[in-house]
């Protein structure tokens, strides 16, 4: 049964990451908060009131069956490289959006073609890693409303994003297959047009919508 499988955050003392928690809580999975510090990852801990344990990033790592990495582009790298051991096997799902610091409304993709290519790298063949979640407002997240946009979910492997489709439709949601993992970059990107969006059109918490008539047999 998915509701069985154990949700590691790593970074998850942030927006994105409790907001997850949130979703997660709400559906009865268990959920492990990582954070870099003991001292942050318990007081997040203390504002749920069950189903959450705060650990070092490390130890979340070890504990989730599937793990989600939930921090800011600059931090990306080190958490991954730090994890890496606590990682092999397991599914890991990237929600990594390399933002310009100060033009966050421009694409700003790096070198190797997207952040979860990043993450792939890092971690090799052992460890699956599939991008979602980067067109989702974190706010949106961890409010109480009922979240229309939908999910893109990007991987090398059908059966990986099947899974994370599978846990997105769990939280209410719609995820979609949104092929390889290199089609992340595609994803990435979107995150600043929404935030260009949002800023031009004077509105809050844009996301996507698939729409299409289903192919006749």
């Amino acid at each position: 049964m998915l509701r069985e499988k154990k949700i590691s955050l790593l970074g998850g003392t942030g927006d994105l990451g409790t907001g997850l928690a949130s979703r997660f809580i709400k559906e009865g999975y268990k959920v492990f908060i990582g954070s870099r510090t003991l001292k942050k990852a318990k007081k997040i801990e203390k504002t749920f009131r069950s189903s959450v344990e705060g650990m070092l990033n490390q130890d979340a790592a070890y504990y989730g069956d599937i793990v989600f990495l939930t921090v800011p582009f600059v931090h990306q790298r080190r958490v991954v490289e730090e994890c890496k051991n606590e990682l092999k096997g397991k599914l890991f799902i990237d929600t990594t959006v390399p933002l310009h610091p100060k033009k966050a409304g421009t694409v700003h993709l790096p070198k190797e073609g997207s952040a979860a290519q990043i993450s792939q790298a890092i971690l090799g063949d052992e460890v699956s890693v599939v991008s979602a979640f980067q067109n989702v407002s974190a706010e949106l997240l961890k409010s109480q409303e009922q979240i229309h946009c939908d999910v893109l979910v990007c991987g090398n492997k059908k059966d990986s994003r099947q899974i994370v489709i599978d846990l997105i439709d769990s939280i209410g949601m719609k995820g979609w297959h949104a092929g390889m993992l290199a089609n992340s970059a595609a994803v990435e990107a979107i995150t600043s047009v929404l935030i260009s969006i949002n800023k031009h059109h004077s509105i809050f918490h844009s996301g996507i919508k698939v729409t299409g008539l289903k192919t006749k047999n």
